[in-house]
């Protein structure tokens, strides 16, 4: 018999998924702004990439150690599906110099990026049955890619009130027998918190208790100018076995090159044990790699970044929290609770009730964006609904201008006493 219709049709779970990530969701409110009627050119907070900005301009290492690789016409054919040998020692090396033990090249496995290395570990820790915990504030990304995996997610909160630590209670609440892993992001996106050493290896030691592997993301790692320095999760892998999420997008300030890496820092053998090393390998062999000429880049780049760079990176990154938390306090109506100590971003909440029509933290950045062409992150998409995210990565004068449009808009917005 003939078929009536077309074998294929719209794939609605996609759509759904496509709705958390960060690039629709800013699309959406993009779609709002138009510069020529409000007299004001757009000012873009809604996502972590300062690179459009000059003061945040990448090391002359980087185009040094990308055109002496395509230059060496060594690195124009397929790499290994894991990466390439002096890629993966020069992480390796890189990431040793904050452990008290060494990795090597065998630890470490290579992706398209922090967001692929997401999709990657979701992938090799699927089995029906299993759940997964995510914190509340969380990455949309992860969101995202759990549609597709059989993984049960479940929240633990990060608390607000206490520099946005995990509620280590309410970690042990949610995990049984079938729970696998626990996600930490540090520095925090979207929270820019840090957490100390000592709440570390409690969540370590929680980890070790409930038998469940800890995905440690530091894309921002040594992106910190608070009073806490950056200890990786790492440091704990003798507690309990991490696997590591990094990239050269924000620390470089190259998001757009793609380059990403997985490392498991487990020194007592755990995840070779059980197989779980050898699932990372076959995961990545039918995946994407990074391109094989960045890839060539890396050791160069990873030898010979001046630390001068870094310095003035996180002291651009200082400079503008400390002018965006205190100014902050000028506008009615929102309150930032936690002075953000590193990353680029910062939560905002929404005092809603001072509104007279603003229903939530959607209408408030889609408004925003209409009569002010200035975008925000709205805090639904991120798990706090009536909170906005906010990345400060931008010029001074880029900021300024912002606090004075925010303010504008809340004081035309509130209710009248």
């Amino acid at each position: 018999m003939e078929k009536q219709e077309w074998g294929f049709k719209e794939n609605h779970e996609l759509h759904a998924a496509a709705s958390f990530t960060i690039r629709n969701i800013l699309e959406a409110i993009m779609g709002n702004i138009d510069e020529t009627a409000t007299g004001k050119p757009m000012i873009h907070l809604g996502h972590g990439d300062p690179s459009v900005y000059p003061c945040f301009k990448p090391s002359p290492v980087l185009e040094e150690a990308l055109v002496q690789s395509i230059q060496s016409t060594q690195f124009n054919g397929y790499p290994a599906g894991v990466g390439i040998i002096p890629a993966r020692r020069a992480i390796a090396e890189y990431l040793t110099r904050d452990l008290p033990y060494e990795l090597t090249a065998d630890d470490v496995f290579l992706t398209a990026g922090a967001n692929h290395a997401i999709e990657v570990v979701l992938t090799f820790l699927s089995r029906p049955g299993a759940n997964i915990l995510f914190p509340r504030p969380n990455y949309p990304i992860y969101e995202a890619r759990a549609r597709f995996s059989p993984l049960e997610v479940r929240h633990f909160d990060l608390l607000p009130e206490k520099g946005w630590e995990v509620d280590l209670d309410g970690v042990k609440a949610l995990a049984d027998e079938n729970t696998v892993a626990i996600v930490l992001i540090n520095p925090g996106n979207p929270c820019g918190n840090v957490f100390t050493i000592d709440h570390m290896r409690k969540i370590a030691e929680l980890a070790r208790e409930l038998r469940i592997l800890v995905i440690a993301d530091e894309v921002y790692a040594h992106q910190v100018f608070g009073q806490k320095p950056f200890i990786p999760m790492g440091v704990f892998g003798d507690i309990a076995p991490v696997v590591t999420l990094g990239s050269l997008s924000k620390r470089w300030i190259i998001p757009g090159w793609r380059f990403g890496w997985i490392a498991i820092t487990d020194p007592n053998g755990i995840l070779r044990k059980t197989g779980l090393a050898e699932t990372i390998k076959s995961t990545l062999v039918i995946a994407a790699d990074p391109p094989t000429v960045i890839q060539g880049a890396i050791p160069y780049i990873m030898k010979n970044t001046p630390d001068s760079f870094f310095l003035n990176i996180n002291k651009i990154l200082k400079g503008a929290s400390d002018m965006f938390y205190e100014r902050l306090k000028e506008i009615p109506f929102v309150a930032c609770p936690h002075k953000p100590e590193g990353s680029m971003f910062a939560m905002v909440k929404l005092k809603l009730e001072a509104f007279a029509d603003v229903a939530d933290d959607t209408d408030f950045c889609m408004k925003l964006a209409k009569e002010e062409s200035m975008i925000l992150f709205p805090g639904y998409a991120v798990g706090m609904k009536n909170w906005v995210r906010v990345s400060f990565a931008a010029e001074p004068n880029v900021l300024q201008d912002a606090i004075v449009r925010l303010k504008a808009f809340c004081l035309r917005h509130a209710k009248q006493q």
